[in-house]
């Protein structure tokens, strides 16, 4: 039904590809990675790291992609989708935000618009588009930051008496907010738009990721993620074509 693996990206996807094919539509996989967010709704970025170049219609792709993953694995009711750019406005970016802006206005989405950095927490975006090279910065940047937060909010509670008994009052609160920021707790990034089910593991998972992983793996499965991706990308399709005829 699936594979999980925690070995190298570049060779799973490869595999992924020669093995299972494409999703008709799809150009290129991308890495799906849930980020934790302030309403407590995981936000989806993708692509995390499967393209270091990508074109304005594999970014269309990826957000048709990320809006059925989150309807699937999250039950987010009409997904947020964002692109990740330096600005709100429309202008504001590189050559490939900016067509792929365009692009993605034309989609059958709730595309929200550009959104920045800050916003990757917030919970106001569900789905959040950019690149693999700009999604990997990002994932090993919050990857690093949640362990520099989780060892300096340690150190400052053992730094006191007072520190140590309010840490003693609040364990069950800190064990919370450590599981809240832990990566293991989301699993593996599924490889979407391959023609099966594939989850992709940090090198440095430990049991807990490995068994959230075959979890999203099967969640992945059940929900007929690729049927529906297949459907919504013939629907833009058809939407295009459409439009084009029109003009």
């Amino acid at each position: 039904e699936g594979v999980v693996s925690a070995g190298n990206t570049g060779a799973v996807m490869v595999t992924a590809k020669l093995v299972l094919g494409m999703l008709p539509g799809v150009d290129r996989p991308a890495l799906a990675q849930a980020f934790p967010t302030l309403n407590g709704r995981p936000a989806v970025m993708l692509d995390v790291g499967a393209n270091v170049d990508c074109a304005p219609r594999m970014l269309a792709q990826f957000a048709v992609m990320g809006d059925v993953y989150s309807r699937v694995i999250f039950q987010t009711e009409n997904p947020r989708v964002g692109l990740l750019s330096i600005g709100e406005e429309e202008h504001k970016g590189n050559d490939l935000t900016r067509r792929a802006f365009t692009l993605l206005k034309t989609l059958p989405l709730n595309f929200i618009g550009n959104v920045e950095g800050r916003d990757v927490y917030s919970g106001e975006t569900d789905v959040i588009v950019c690149d693999g090279f700009i999604g990997n910065v990002a994932l090993k940047v919050s990857e690093g930051l949640a362990e520099v937060i989780k060892h300096m909010l340690q150190q400052s509670l053992e730094a006191t008496i007072a520190g140590k008994i309010g840490y003693v009052l609040s364990k069950a609160a800190y064990a919370d907010f450590k599981k809240r920021l832990d990566y293991s707790e989301y699993g593996g990034a599924p490889l979407l738009g391959v023609r099966g089910v594939c989850t992709i593991c940090h090198g440095r998972s430990n049991a807990n990721a490995i068994k959230n992983a075959i979890r999203v793996a099967a969640q992945f499965s059940g929900g007929q993620i690729n049927n529906l991706i297949e459907m919504e990308l013939d629907r833009w399709s058809a939407t295009a074509e459409a439009a084009a005829q029109a003009d």
